[in-house]
């Protein structure tokens, strides 16, 4: 083997290493791309979950205020009740029970 020989396989290696070099940089492309498109569909879906809890929490909150509303309504008449009953005693009696 003369020398032109030896540089021509090192030149041959050197491409040889390039070509994989570029090879990776080209599979850790795609790759990363599919990693970003498999993070962004994640996003969108806690975005998309976050709205509906959001939705689902108004609701809520609508529903337990109409029953605080029931409930002091409720409180109010039976507070009215008692005092209606503790000013006529003679014509209103709780008895208790045996």
């Amino acid at each position: 083997m003369d020398s032109s020989d030896v540089t021509k396989i090192e030149r041959m290696m050197v491409d040889f290493k390039d070509e994989i070099k570029a090879e990776f940089r080209h599979q850790l492309g795609i790759q990363s791309e599919a990693f970003q498109s498999k993070l962004d569909l994640v996003v969108e879906g806690h975005q998309m979950l976050s709205e509906k809890l959001d939705r689902v929490e108004e609701r809520l909150d609508g529903r337990v205020d109409c029953v605080v509303r029931k409930l002091d309504a409720l409180a109010a008449d039976l507070s009215a009740h008692r005092r209606d009953t503790e000013s006529h005693p003679s014509v209103y009696k709780v008895k208790e029970g045996n």
